[in-house]
């Protein structure tokens, strides 16, 4: 399994350079960042600053979109820092959450974002494509390769990503939704003569280091990261109102909104959100990863058994450099494949 440090580009740009660089020294393997050009500064230009100061760290955002840049734009960004620092990209795109409805805009349909992900795919891999009714490339571009992973939760959207998604980003990391939604995007991608397994999975959740033995610590985990459960009721409410809070959708995951009112993009992913009141503690333990090195641990192996291929957290609290070491010291060191220097025969 490998992992992610997710990062808000808040100001100033040199702290997400600095915990993008500590995440590498304790042997994280991908930095995403939010993209929402209004409420935080724009990821692409740190990237170029966090590949200058790195060896090994992939960057790339959690998630873009296809309605506020133009995609030759997007894939040019991409096969330039490809460029400059060695195919060191990876892309994660959405329908479009914070960055177009801060704009009074809307999630693109997913036709567009098939489109998109077809267009900044082949560009960004030094290929040509058809775009505007005109053939294109970048005659500056060799040897680019960008994978394009998809985040989804509804089943049209889960459907997308099995047939055309190189990895599908899950933000959340409930075992029981996060099995359903493995299947259901391995299930499309067979269905179109894709290898199923050649989809790599993402789960993405926010990660806090604690003593969930003490239920004052517990609390304020819980509090620091209930933001999560927020954001993710905005996906979740889209998806209702068009399927119904039954069928289709596990009822896991749309149950919890019914006490929804609205939501603040202004506070959106913060610590301390006043518009995620209504998320439950038992929502917040199933979608976040809280506690012990241990209980990390634990939960890990479970969801690493079910497939999944990389873990994302989120820094989104006041314990970002703890979290980060205990991760590098205690948590990865036990995922992943031990391998010992001598065999004893």
């Amino acid at each position: 399994m490998d992992f992610g440090a997710v990062l808000q580009t808040n100001p100033p740009a040199s702290r997400t350079v600095y915990l993008a660089g500590l995440a590498e020294q304790y042997g994280f393997s991908h930095v995403w960042t939010f993209d929402s050009h209004l409420l935080w500064q724009e990821p692409y230009v740190i990237y170029s600053q966090i590949l200058a100061e790195t060896k090994r760290i992939i960057v790339g955002p959690m998630v873009t979109n296809p309605a506020t840049r133009d995609w030759t734009v997007t894939a040019s960004t991409y096969a330039t820092l490809n460029e400059m620092y060695g195919n060191r990209t990876i892309c994660g795109i959405g329908r479009g959450d914070s960055a177009v409805r801060v704009t009074n805009g809307a999630p693109t349909t997913l036709k567009t974002l098939r489109e998109s992900i077809h267009v900044i795919r082949e560009l960004a891999n030094s290929r040509p494509v058809q775009y505007n009714g005109a053939q294109l490339q970048f005659p500056w571009s060799t040897g680019s390769t960008l994978d394009i992973w998809v985040a989804a939760y509804g089943p049209l959207a889960l459907k997308l990503a099995g047939e055309v998604g190189d990895g599908f980003i899950l933000q959340l990391a409930d075992l029981h939704i996060a099995e359903w939604m493995i299947k259901t995007v391995r299930d499309a991608a067979e269905a179109v003569g894709r290898d199923p397994l050649s989809i790599k999975f993402c789960v993405a959740a926010p990660m806090y280091i604690g003593d969930s033995s003490d239920p004052k610590e517990l609390a304020h985990m819980r509090e620091q990261c209930r933001w999560f459960g927020g954001m993710v009721g905005n996906h979740v409410a889209d998806i209702v109102s068009k399927y119904g809070d039954g069928g289709s959708v596990p009822k896991a995951l749309t149950d919890y909104i019914k006490g929804r009112e609205g939501y603040d993009y202004n506070e959106h992913g913060r610590a301390g959100n006043t518009h995620a009141e209504f998320v439950p503690d038992e929502i917040v333990d199933r979608f976040c990863l809280l506690g012990s090195a241990e209980d990390h641990i634990e939960k890990l192996k479970a969801l690493k058994a079910i497939g999944v291929d990389q873990f994302a957290g989120y820094l989104q609290h006041d314990n970002k450099e703890e979290t980060l070491r205990v991760y590098g010291e205690t948590v990865i060191p036990a995922i992943r494949e031990h391998i010992t220097a001598k065999e004893q025969l």
